[in-house]
């Protein structure tokens, strides 16, 4: 049993891990820092200024052969299950994927923009970046190899822009490409890529996550709906060629995906690691043990544990907590169309209205009764705070004009406005009871979560019933399995997300009526709410055409607050969950707006 003392060290141990200085400038996730600044001679924003690309340091006192431990276990236990990130829907999948692919640039910790595929930043003040925010002009790495031996090419890019941005291809990324008009070669080691308007966020395409480029001769026959029809194109989905440090030897979907050293990659010398394995599986607290109790796994990925349980496991003093900026905004997402099963194939269609959460009052009212304080007191503690809204980072666009304060009386004074009057505690209207199902993630903090909001409505008359779905299905993307958060069969779901970039123009896209998720696109367009409001289009139009920093980051905020207003989504926690590596293990950082494996060919021990 552990002492008073103890338990005031474990809790001092976390706060100092997790409560680090926001850094930002640039999601996945998010951070406060600096937010990159405009030159005065134009519109187009330039990245905080980092060094190139740096290979690790040969390690200095390298152990006998026999004694070097050159296999990296990582502990992810949401279960990959594809590994092309342009139809991923969950970090665990970009994730894998970027240990084999690699976009241009990806954000280091400090929110700056790191050249890989790319031989450096484009910038206004290098010219690579148009004055008149028209076109960007990206120079390759002379060179690289695919790990087949064949070359990396401008084509390679100009490919991955037609297979995403394709109507056919059910390409998660999309809004990441479709404000580009064309992409040329230059030459072979160079593409410039003409926008369709005025774009003041040059760095939306081939950056961070979203941005991995795929082999041109590997996907060519992949583009449009063979993408997810074709054998070979499914094949491919699951063993990708790449430029990185590693490249497929196993993949298992929903267990466990084993690298092994890239040949052909440019700093093959200086990769520490001969194989990687990301094992899927098991649960947030025992990937926490895994890493930070027992040694049994090098590197654990997303510690979303209650904070009475992760305190004594960091305390164990066998890991180190890597925490920063944001994980992202925990949110419950809200489903304006029906998803009735009795609808058959019209169940959830963007065309099929919800019987009553089209209604603004009674969204409303749901929103007024949770209690975001008792979540994050409770559950989060230091690793998360209450929040009302959807855009946090950087903390320029972290509106201060809403609130989301528990309001019990209003919450049910709008519902009887709303016509659903109190019947002994439950809320009726035309002889119908209202009722939800509420689905997320299997994962301990999150089904008590899901406690307190049923709780929490079930003080204003709405029954609630929970689903809690394999976190390896959920977030899967697969339109054969009904279980999706894209498919979302449910009346409301719960789960994080956040941009993916300093600018926030593709992570606002997402509530477009253009972008509702449908059968006919496979479910993969992005908005899974099937939010569809001509206002908030209208503001998102006239934001996308913005070209002034200062006036895009107004329109952000008011953006935000027109989803929050309008109940499209219901932010509740800010998430700063960390990540744990072993003592020893160098390399591993946060970030806010890409993967926690940004930088993994430097990692080493």
């Amino acid at each position: 049993m552990r002492t008073t003392s103890s338990w005031k060290r474990a809790a001092a141990l976390l706060a100092a891990a997790l409560l680090l200085p926001l850094l930002v400038a640039c999601g996945g996730a998010a951070a406060p820092a600096a937010e990159p600044t405009a030159a005065p001679e134009a519109p187009a924003a330039e990245p905080t200024a980092a060094p190139a690309e740096e290979p690790a340091a040969e390690p200095t006192a390298e152990p006998a052969a026999a004694e070097k431990d050159t296999t990296l276990n990582i502990l992810y236990w949401q279960a990959p299950t594809i590994l092309n990130p342009h139809l991923a829907s969950g970090t665990k999948d970009f994730d894998a994927a970027g240990v084999i692919l690699e976009p241009l640039a990806r954000y280091n910790s400090a929110d700056e923009l790191v050249p890989y595929l790319a031989e450096e930043i484009p910038t206004l003040a290098n010219g690579g970046v148009a004055a008149d925010s028209m076109s960007v002009t990206w120079k390759l790495k002379k060179g690289v190899k695919w790990s087949d031996g064949s070359d990396f090419t401008a084509d390679d890019v100009i490919f991955t822009w037609q297979y995403a941005s394709n109507e056919k291809t059910p390409a998660t990324t999309a809004s990441n490409y479709s404000g580009i008009a064309n992409i040329e070669a230059v030459d072979a080691n160079t593409v410039k890529i003409t926008w369709k308007a005025a774009n003041p966020d040059p760095y939306v395409a081939f950056v961070s996550y979203s941005g991995q480029v795929i082999q041109k001769k590997q996907f060519e026959k992949c583009v449009g709906e063979a993408a997810m029809t074709d054998a070979a194109c499914q094949a491919a989905n699951l063993a990708p060629i790449g430029t990185n440090a590693y490249m497929l030897k196993e993949f298992k979907p929903g267990d466990v995906v084993v690298y092994v050293k890239n040949p052909a990659y440019r700093n093959a010398d200086k990769t520490y690691f001969e194989t990687v394995e990301i094992k899927g599986g098991g649960d947030a607290a025992s990937a926490a043990r895994a890493a930070c109790e027992t040694g049994e796994v090098d590197y654990s990925w997303n510690l979303q544990v209650p904070k009475d349980a992760l305190e004594p496991i960091l305390a164990a003093g066998k890991c180190e907590a890597i925490a920063g900026g944001s994980f992202g905004v925990e949110r419950i997402v809200v489903n304006f169309a029906n998803p009735d099963a009795a609808l058959g194939a019209k169940r959830s269609e963007p065309d099929q209205p919800h019987p009553f959460l089209t209604d603004l009052k009674v969204r409303q009212a749901i929103n007024k009764a949770i209690d975001r304080k008792a979540i994050a007191e409770k559950l989060y503690g230091p690793t998360g705070v209450a929040n009302c809204n959807i855009l946090v980072v950087p903390t320029a666009v972290d509106s201060k004009n809403t609130t989301c304060e528990r309001d019990v009386e209003g919450a049910k004074k709008l519902l009887d406005e709303a016509g659903w009057k109190d019947e002994g505690g439950a809320r009726t209207k035309d002889g119908k009871t209202m009722s939800l199902y509420f689905q997320t993630s299997i994962n301990t903090l999150r089904q008590g979560e899901q406690a307190i909001i049923k709780a929490n409505l079930a003080e204003i008359g709405i029954t609630v019933n929970l689903k809690a779905v394999d976190a390896g299905v959920f977030f899967s993307g697969d339109p054969g399995n009904d279980d999706t958060l894209n498919k979302m069969f449910v009346d409301i779901q719960m789960y994080t997300n956040g941009p993916s970039g300093t600018d926030s123009q593709s992570y606002l896209e997402g509530w477009t009526c253009a972008n509702v998720n449908s059968a006919e696109g496979s479910w993969n367009q992005g908005n899974d709410g099937r939010y569809c409001n001509k206002d908030y289009d209208a503001l998102f139009a006239t934001y996308a055409a913005e070209t002034d920093v200062a006036k895009r980051t107004e329109m952000a905020i008011q953006l935000n607050d027109f989803l929050i207003n309008d109940v499209a989504v219901m932010p509740l926690i800010n998430r700063r969950t960390p990540n744990a590596k072993i003592i020893g293990l160098n390399g591993p950082t946060h970030n806010t707006f890409d993967s926690g494996l940004w930088n993994i060919h430097e990692w080493s021990k």
